[in-house]
């Protein structure tokens, strides 16, 4: 049987798991009250399994539905919509490399490598035990499954990525600094393009809400500023990967990619 490429879930199995067991629990437990004597004790537990059993029943059905949404099996396939459309926003030359910060089980490095097939594709990652669900042999994996061959995987950080100035002719991410916490995206960003050389494009993809982002708008102008030419905004919650309702059911409501030249 030939192999299947397995980019997982954005949604941890285990979670899943955890919640079903949290409410099965909650319903044991109710079946149980009868057992005890009627008062104030019984009548509290009541009220209280009632309520915890409600908001746990609800949220093991919203993070069900993310799962089916972001399966790449299943009949949205948000999250191969999402990497597939990013993708398409990386152009190399040929020979050229592009660099993939954050890069998870490996679906954007291949995506971009499968859509320049005359460059060469970096994938970096820390792998970190808070995703273990993703690693570097995952990803090296489905490159093979996908019989993709210009890509490479190693350890890296965003936070300081271990290259010198102007390195990759295009870089790119998914989803990925939102969930840096304590620092500031929008030096992320810099850093990131730190490593893009003279000429070279960009294709971040973000939940760049104000909070965590600050005034992406600001920061876009500041680009440009900088010399970079063709910075675009685009909102990608509202039609383009997603509508606007499931955007704000997957929590991704604030989502844009920031493309432009270096």
């Amino acid at each position: 049987m030939p192999q299947k490429p397995n980019y997982k879930n954005w949604i941890p199995p285990k979670l899943l798991g955890t919640l079903f067991g949290a409410c099965l629990l909650c319903a044991f437990l109710f079946l149980l009250l009868p057992l005890l004597p009627k008062g104030t004790l019984r009548t509290a537990l009541t009220a209280t399994l009632s309520v915890a059993g409600s908001v746990l029943v609800a949220v093991t059905l919203w993070v069900s539905a993310l799962y089916r949404a972001f399966s790449y099996n299943g009949k949205r396939q948000i999250a191969r919509r999402i990497v597939e459309g990013v993708a398409g926003f990386v152009r190399l030359p040929e020979g050229g490399t592009g660099l993939d910060v954050g890069c998870g089980s490996g679906a954007l490095t291949i995506a971009c490598a499968k859509l320049n097939p005359k460059a060469a594709m970096l994938g970096v990652d820390p792998w970190e035990k808070s995703y273990a669900l993703f690693s570097q042999e995952l990803c090296r994996r489905n490159a093979e499954a996908e019989g993709v061959k210009n890509v490479e995987f190693q350890p890296g950080n965003a936070l300081k990525l271990d290259f010198p100035d102007e390195t990759f002719d295009a870089v790119t991410s998914n989803y990925v600094y939102h969930n840096i916490h304590f620092s500031n995206r929008q030096a992320l960003l810099l850093e990131t393009l730190r490593t893009l050389k003279k000429g070279g494009n960009f294709a971040i993809h973000d939940i760049m809400s104000p909070g965590p982002y600050g005034k992406i708008d600001q920061f876009a102008d500041t680009l440009r500023g900088m010399g970079y030419q063709e910075v675009k905004l685009i909102r990608t919650s509202h039609g383009m990967f997603m509508n606007r309702w499931e955007s704000l059911l997957l929590g991704l409501y604030g989502s844009m990619l920031l493309t432009g030249k270096k």
